[in-house]
């Protein structure tokens, strides 16, 4: 089986799963993580939705031929920057939030120490609506907790953190 796409800093894609692939060694509860996970990281978007969309119109947007691609990709193989890109467009939110909050998870207490955490993928999660958060109250107490974790935010993070605490029902 050829290895997976993931991040790393220097470019080189050879994680056996997507952002496994910082300079530190991957958690095993990561590993774990996704073996007990219920949905089959294999699987595409169009899959897990059982829905396939058409080809994008003549004269798409990069960003809507993108997104279709994306979609017919496994979930496992997308990177941060894919991730941020689909929940921006509130693509597969159900399957691509849990994914992109591991992320977050993962690499929030390394960010502290000088590591690689996303600011488009922070803010992408950030900016949903605040139905999306109602209704995955548990999503959104992870993402409070995760930023917590995190230090040194820019503005505009720390301006989309208070619009999603504020957002938040009330006790989150």
């Amino acid at each position: 089986m050829a290895p997976a796409r993931g991040w790393l800093p220097t470019a080189t894609r050879s994680a056996p799963w997507p952002w496994r692939a910082h300079p530190r060694p991957v958690p095993a509860l990561c590993e774990e993580s996704m073996k007990n996970s219920p949905i089959d990281h294999r699987n595409s978007i169009a899959e897990l939705e059982s829905s396939a969309w058409p080809d994008p119109p003549e004269g798409s947007t990069n960003l809507v031929k993108s997104v279709h691609a994306l979609r017919r990709q496994p979930i496992g193989d997308l990177t941060p920057e894919e991730l941020a890109r689909l929940i921006g467009q509130n693509v597969g939110l159900p399957w691509i939030l849990p994914l992109a909050l591991e992320f977050l998870r993962d690499t929030a207490p390394h960010q502290a120490t000088g590591g690689w955490y996303d600011d488009d993928l922070l803010s992408a999660v950030l900016t949903r609506k605040s139905d999306v958060w109602s209704a995955s109250p548990e999503l959104a107490q992870e993402v409070d907790a995760i930023l917590r974790i995190l230090t040194d935010l820019s503005p505009y993070i720390q301006r989309d953190v208070k619009r999603f605490r504020a957002a938040l029902p009330s006790g989150e």
